[in-house]
This record gives structure tokens, C-alpha cells and sequence, in this order.
């Protein structure tokens, strides 16, 4: 019952009717995350794109300047000198052929994968465990790469891959209700500024239709998308 009435709590807090800018909107998410952990903060946006036709399906990936709050356990599928690297960058788990057994067999203790491409072809032999987890290496957002070093330290400070799902929206972690404010706003508007500077070439009308924020057990948080737009000239 107290959980149920902290939620209630929480909701009357917000007008679902108002949209709120982003100093506000934050201010409001914390003041309404009421659980035992550390919340995460998670960004929702609508975008004006037609995700089925390829040449407008907005995917990447943006390093957020405070990071997650949270230890992000990186794989590397490397080996010889590129797995001496990953490994002296910090990597968790690096390997090839025994890392591919361990997935087979189950096992996913990691947040993020990273390859050389040489190791591609043993990845490939996972692609269908991996893919539907949005753990299968890209090079589309960068975890495909020689420069494995650079990928694990950038997963590591806050790396985050976003994707436009099939009804337009992009949902993306942005950090957690522990950080101060200020933090927060960096986080959103950096993940803000890459969204727009994706916007497909052929996205014709509003490109950003709704932008939200939540906790994890927290209501969400319309923004004021011009407010948000002025703050990220």
C-alpha cells in the first residue's frame, strides 16, 4: 500500500496535460523518485519518420558527457594484439571461440559487445542470440572497429546506441535519479542534439513530435520541445 501511494503521490505531482521545460521537468523527476534504488532516467522521443523505409531509420549511438551511473560490463571478441588492447582499456570479457560457446550456452553477463572485424566471422555464428538482445556488434555505432581500446573505454564512460523502433519512438537511458540536475540536463540534451542532427534527409513535417522523461517507476514528463530546441543552439 505505501509503494501504491507513493506512485499516486508521484503522478499528482505532474499535469499530463502540461508539457514542462526540461529545468522543470527534471526538478519534477526527482522530486517523484520514491524507490529504494537509484532510478534510472529515461528519455522517450517521438521523431517523424517512417522507420519501415530504410533511408529514413535513425540509428547511432552518442557518448553522454556524465555517463550512466553504472559499471557497463564490455565483451570483446578480439585476439593477438587487438585483445592485449581491449584488455588494457578495460574490457570485462575478451575472447573469440570460447566467448561464442559460453552465449550458446546461455550465458550474458555483459552489457555491450565490441569486435574487431576480423572476428566477425566467429561472431556471426551468434548473430541470431545476440540481434534480438541488441548485443550484436555494428559498425553503424561503432562496435565494430580496429580501434577496439577507444570502443571499450567510450562503453565504459557512457556510450548509449539508440534505434527508432517501429512506431517512430527512440527510448534511450540518459542516467539516474541520484545526479544532480545539471548533469541530467548535459545527458538529455547531448542525446537531443545527435537525434536531430540525424534527422533523414527525406523525414518531411515535425521531425521531433514528443519528448518525455521517466524514472523507472516514476509517470512521464512531457517537455516543451521549442524550450528544448533554444537550449541546444
Amino acid at each position: 500500500m505505501a509503494t501504491g501511494k507513493k506512485i499516486k503521490n508521484a503522478k499528482e505531482l505532474i499535469d499530463r496535460s502540461q508539457v514542462y521545460g526540461l529545468e522543470d521537468a527534471l526538478e519534477l523527476l526527482k522530486k517523484g523518485a520514491f524507490a529504494k534504488f537509484d532510478e534510472t532516467v529515461d528519455v522517450n522521443v517521438r521523431l517523424g519518420v517512417d522507420p519501415r523505409k530504410a533511408d529514413q531509420m535513425v540509428r547511432g549511438a552518442v557518448v553522454l558527457p556524465n555517463g550512466l551511473g553504472k559499471n557497463v560490463r564490455v565483451l570483446v571478441f578480439a585476439k593477438g594484439d587487438k585483445a592485449q588492447e581491449a584488455e588494457a582499456a578495460g574490457a570485462d570479457f575478451v575472447g573469440g571461440d570460447d566467448l561464442v560457446e559460453k552465449i550458446q550456452g546461455g550465458w550474458y553477463d555483459f552489457d555491450t559487445a565490441i569486435a574487431s572485424p576480423d572476428m566477425m566471422g566467429v561472431v556471426g555464428k551468434i548473430g541470431r542470440l545476440l540481434g534480438p538482445r541488441g548485443l550484436m556488434p555494428n559498425p553503424k555505432v561503432g562496435t565494430v572497429t580496429m580501434d577496439v581500446a577507444r570502443a571499450v573505454q567510450e562503453a565504459k564512460s557512457g556510450k548509449i546506441e539508440y534505434r527508432v523502433e517501429k512506431a517512430g519512438i527512440i527510448h534511450a537511458p540518459v542516467g539516474k535519479a541520484s545526479f544532480d540536475a545539471e548533469k541530467l540536463k548535459e545527458n538529455v540534451l547531448s542525446l537531443i542534439d545527435v537525434l536531430v542532427k540525424a534527422k533523414p534527409s527525406s523525414a518531411k513535417g515535425t521531425y521531433l513530435k514528443k519528448i518525455s522523461i521517466s524514472s523507472t517507476m516514476g509517470p512521464g514528463i512531457n517537455l516543451d520541445i521549442p524550450q528544448v530546441q533554444t537550449l541546444l543552439r
